[in-house]
């Protein structure tokens, strides 16, 4: 076996799929006794649809979810103001998904674990991470079944109390709040149409209701009970009649319900050795800007092709990458919980800082850009869409950088001779009609090496730059 996953949220998912897609023997485990089945985390960004497209798990998500809704904000019957939570904009040629995308956290993982099933893996529920040992060649993990496990490598995936973390004896600074508390509840609801999300802010309580995308169901926010023993149906009935001074909204069913706390923290480190940790486990954030869930996937993106090829300069890029985006991650979500706190009307807005298209890695481990003068898009980049011409065929970068490989693109250059293998697919780059040429800035003669997670590695003028940065990045003698 070569990586065991202890966890199996979004980011323990998109982790086991991205392995078992690439021939590594995986297995992913969590101590739940049933899957998750809340709304939960309902925003996905416009990088992960990417990151789901290249996972093949992008049309179910779509056809499962939408655009969100229209907000209105009431003080009784008056709305007091309207907009979107994210203004829907036409994809360009260098972005094909350009809009946040609301499916429950619920319906997101049940798509997840139907890819990693079609793929032979099967989640491995009721089985907890006991304890574990490493050593230069491996880790010993022990399982609560009683079962002692031999892997590469061990992958923390187990949320904000993280068995693994804890183990490893990582420290998890941050803050918590006790004083920031947000109740959330999926719930059917009668007397109320799903056209519009609606609040109704009173102090720094009120409620709010929208409607959960691909269900019957609303989301409901508002303030803790203070009384544990009120049934939460009647306490939910009760808060959004006052709120809204309506009795007419009927709140008929509670499905699920929780009871978040102002948790916002970073771990000291994202690896230790043979183990490394993902999503909620090295980071938790607060829920504002859907930060929390898409970056525990790109975690995981990151990861999965890193463990995969096994070279040490890739699994020693994964922590310095992944740190930098958790911190700015935390920084947007703590930004926009402040709006919430100081009741700004339009708190629930959310622009293209939330998109994580502008994430980059130019400082990495793994970036080269050797040009003398480059363009506005760089090494460490992500990789844009555009359509090319190539061989003759109309396609979509993206449709070349599908798959477990690296791209190399020839801008106006032929290919370099070097026998990369089946490791790297290379093209020369036909753009007729300049969209490619737009969205890299690239001049004639550049080469560019694309990840297999979309980032631009390599950007040169020189084919035996491509050969020197290919033999340091895996570890294997120059092409």
């Amino acid at each position: 076996m070569d990586v065991l996953v202890v966890g199996a949220g979004p980011a323990g998912l998109t982790l086991g799929i991205a392995l078992a897609s690439r021939g590594v023997a995986v297995r992913v485990v969590d101590q739940a006794d049933a899957f998750f089945g809340g709304s939960r985390a309902d925003g996905i960004m416009p990088r992960t649809l990417e990151v789901f497209a290249d996972l093949d798990v992008l049309d179910p998500v779509l056809a499962n979810g939408d655009l969100g809704t229209l907000m209105r904000a009431y003080k009784g019957d008056e709305v007091v103001w309207e907009g979107e939570m994210s203004t829907p904009v036409d994809p360009t040629p260098s972005t094909p998904y350009p809009n946040i995308w609301m499916v429950p956290q619920f319906r997101t993982e049940e798509i997840l674990r139907t890819r990693l099933a079609s793929l032979g893996v099967e989640v491995e529920m009721r089985t907890a991470l006991v304890d574990f040992t490493q050593d230069d060649d491996g880790v010993t993990a022990t399982l609560s079944t009683g079962e002692r496990v031999r892997v590469r490598y061990l992958v923390g995936a187990d949320g904000g109390r993280s068995t693994v973390r804890k183990k490893l004896g990582i420290p998890f600074p941050g803050e918590t709040d006790e004083a920031t508390t947000v109740l959330f509840a999926d719930a059917r609801i009668d007397g109320i149409t799903r056209d519009h999300g609606r609040v109704w802010p009173i102090g720094d309580g009120g409620a709010g209701v929208v409607p959960l995308a691909g269900t019957d169901l609303f989301v409901v926010t508002a303030r803790p009970p203070t009384d544990a023993a009120e049934p939460i149906r009647d306490y939910l009935q009760r808060t959004i009649t006052e709120a809204s001074g309506r009795d007419d909204i009927v709140v008929r069913e509670v499905t699920w319900h929780t009871t978040w706390r102002s948790n916002t923290r970073l771990a000291e480190r994202f690896r230790d050795g043979r183990v490394f940790l993902i999503g909620d486990a090295g980071h938790v954030h607060p829920p504002t800007g859907g930060q929390g869930m898409n970056t525990g996937i790109q975690d995981a993106y990151n990861l999965g092709w890193k463990l995969a090829a096994g070279s040490d300069i890739l699994l020693d890029s994964y922590e310095p990458e992944r740190m930098k985006a958790a911190r700015a991650a935390l920084d947007l979500a703590t930004q926009l919980l402040e709006k919430h706190r100081r009741g700004d009307a339009d708190a629930h807005v959310r622009g293209p800082e939330v998109q994580g298209l502008t994430l980059n890695y130019r400082d990495g481990l793994l970036s080269r850009d050797d040009r003398e003068h480059p363009g506005a898009t760089v090494a460490g980049d992500r990789a844009p869409d555009a359509p090319v011409t190539v061989d003759g065929n109309a396609v979509r970068l993206f449709d070349l950088f599908h798959g477990p490989h690296w791209t190399l693109l020839a801008f106006g250059t032929s290919i370099p001779r070097h026998d990369f293998g089946d490791a790297v697919r290379a093209y020369r780059i036909v753009d007729p009609d300049g969209h490619a040429r737009a969205a890299y800035d690239m001049a004639d003669g550049t080469l560019a090496l694309v990840r297999p997670d979309g980032y631009l590695g390599l950007v040169t003028t020189s084919a035996d730059r491509v050969a020197d940065y290919w033999a340091t990045v895996t570890g294997q003698s120059r092409p």
